[in-house]
């Protein structure tokens, strides 16, 4: 449990496949950064997969993870993060 303005809170991260099923699940404090919890959740990840995220895991760390093992990321960027050239870096 993490303590935040709303009171004590906790976050669930899951892994699911594509009709939801759950693969795998972490919890974390309700404050703590979405993030952490990407890269124990994100290992092992089979070939060509697409992996679906919110904005709250778009950091490069992440994506360099899942393009790593063969897989496509697809998690919309934060509204702050710098514009880069598109397909720059898959060629």
């Amino acid at each position: 449990m993490g303590r935040s303005r709303g009171g004590l809170t906790s976050k669930i991260h899951a892994v699911v496949d594509a009709c939801g099923l759950p693969i795998r699940l972490s919890l974390s404090e309700g404050q703590a950064y979405d993030g952490h919890q990407a890269i124990p959740l994100l290992s092992g990840l089979p070939e060509n997969a697409v992996v679906l995220a919110d904005r709250a895991y778009d950091a490069d760390a992440i994506r360099k993870l899942i393009r790593g093992q063969d897989a496509f990321p697809n998690i919309p960027p934060m509204p702050q993060r710098r514009r880069q050239p598109a397909f720059s870096k898959y060629f």
